[in-house]
């Protein structure tokens, strides 16, 4: 008979919502415990799924024991709850961006590794189809040349909208690219391979009258890979007329256009008609599969992003704010 896998919360937000209704309808999987520093928050979310409601995260572990943790919080708020999770060897899922921080990230990324620890980072965009298609197709016919990004509406932060409070605060949320665009610098790691340096111009006095905002309102940021490649990405959260999620990615002999969140696909080769891949849209239900698979297993295998891998995702999105503050190229650790 199956075990049944014991799950934790860290973070009781909006994100855990995202989470929480396709774990709550897996079988053998069992909510234990949510923590946030919002009581009533976490409270909210046990009184609805089951389990118990904690304001600190290493009581809640040595109380309810889980075989695996969520990590769900925002940017700057890392650190403690991975490490937490370290010291008692559960295993976590992170949701992106991992961190604020690249050095306490990669203290966390060698604990985890000392430990040999399972990790999951909240990259969903990896399990979708069309990006494993593309995957397989661009490792022997390598992207040349990609663009892409995330253009939004300008912020309205509001006492009654408490997670744009810190978005638009760059010390907490990094800013558009690091918190948002994370997800499309991750694919195109996915499908590109290592990235050697990044730079970046920012724009900035367009976004007026907004409490507390001092992120960009726009970023552009060139990407040169180590496989010769490169990538031109974007952040804009300025413009109420028009936006979305983009990505289009040309090789030699096969052009990837990817659309909306949910990464609709056309595929395009030479004399043919576009072949189309619609996007998942249960895919945080996926992705939990996969780690509730290699928790129960304890095979790594299923999960497409691990704490490491995510690392160097949050390398390209830091580098991209470090070039336009300093006005120069950053080569990366490699």
């Amino acid at each position: 008979m199956p075990k049944t896998v014991k799950v934790a919360f860290i973070g009781s937000g909006g994100m855990a919502k995202s989470h929480v209704p396709g774990l709550k309808e897996m079988q053998d999987v069992e909510l234990v415990g949510f923590c946030d520093v919002a009581l009533e928050r976490a409270q909210a979310m046990a009184d609805e799924h089951g389990g118990q409601a904690f304001a600190d995260a290493g009581k809640m572990l040595d109380t309810v024991t889980p075989d695996c943790c969520y990590v769900l919080l925002p940017p700057f708020a890392h650190g403690a709850a991975e490490m937490a999770c370290v010291e008692r060897d559960i295993p976590f899922f992170v949701e992106k961006p991992i961190n604020r921080d690249y050095n306490q990230a990669a203290g966390i990324a060698e604990a985890v590794e000392d430990k040999g620890l399972l990790t999951s980072a909240g990259y969903m965009n990896r399990y979708r189809k069309a990006i494993q298609a593309a995957k397989k197709s661009l490792e022997q016919d390598p992207a040349i040349y990609v663009s892409g990004g995330w253009v939004g509406g300008k912020p309205n932060p509001s006492p009654e909208r408490p997670i744009s409070m810190w978005w638009v605060q760059k010390a907490k949320s990094g800013g558009q690219f690091v918190e948002q665009v994370t997800h499309t610098v991750d694919v195109v790691r996915f499908l590109c391979g290592e990235a050697t340096h990044v730079s970046a111009f920012a724009a900035e006095g367009f976004n007026q009258n907004i409490p507390g905002y001092d992120i960009d309102d726009a970023l552009a940021v060139t990407i040169h890979f180590a496989n010769g490649g490169v990538a031109n990405l974007h952040s804009c959260c300025g413009c109420n007329a028009h936006g979305g999620v983009t990505l289009d990615v040309f090789a030699g002999n096969v052009a990837y256009e990817f659309r909306g969140w949910a990464h609709d696909c056309k595929v395009y080769k030479e004399h043919k008609v576009a072949e189309e891949i619609k996007g998942e849209p249960d895919i945080f239900v996926i992705e939990d599969e996969a780690f509730m698979e290699a928790v129960r297993t304890g095979d790594p295998a299923p999960v497409q992003c691990t704490y490491a891998d995510a690392l160097k995702t949050l390398e390209i999105t830091l580098a991209a704010n470090a070039s336009a503050e300093q006005g120069k190229i950053v080569k990366l650790s490699g």
